[in-house]
């Protein structure tokens, strides 16, 4: 399982555990400083952590089974890009869970903003942008207390 864009490797911890103790979870982020601060909390014992950009990972295409991604779409430069990336090194039926621990409207209100109707995080855009990406949605939440959209990788 990948952690992409892991920051401090704060989801290390359970994502170790969600993949047993025979299961492989890397955390990769493409700063430095995070790693390194993921590194001196210990969440290194929970994952192999990676100077990695979510544009070009150095793995192996169908490489994993899952991949987790905690508030990083709205960060990517090229999301459609950066989501077939992430298809390419998991395997066919793999999945991918898109997460933020708050909804859009209320990470909107906390901000001062109004949503949208091009907010990329909407269900129709998202449920767009991941099929031109090798995925299907499969199940969309956008509560006020988390945000979490998950896909299957398509063949």
């Amino acid at each position: 399982m990948l952690d992409a864009g892991c920051g401090t490797g704060r989801a290390l911890p359970a994502l170790r555990a969600a993949v047993g103790p025979s299961g492989v979870v890397l955390g990769a982020d493409l700063t430095p400083a995070m790693l390194r601060e993921a590194a001196r909390a210990g969440r290194d014992r929970d994952g192999v952590l990676l100077l990695a950009d979510v544009a070009a990972l150095p793995l192996r295409p169908d490489a994993l089974d899952a991949v987790f991604a905690a508030g990083l779409i709205a960060h990517l430069p090229d999301p459609a890009g950066n989501l077939r990336e992430t298809a390419r090194v998991v395997r066919p039926g793999g999945v991918l869970a898109l997460f933020h621990p708050i909804g859009r409207a209320a990470l909107a209100a906390r901000q001062g903003r109004t949503i949208t109707p091009d907010d990329l995080r909407a269900e129709p855009n998202l449920r767009a942008l991941l099929s031109r990406s090798g995925w299907r949605m499969t199940s969309y939440t956008d509560e006020d207390s988390r945000f979490l959209a998950l896909a299957v990788r398509t063949d």
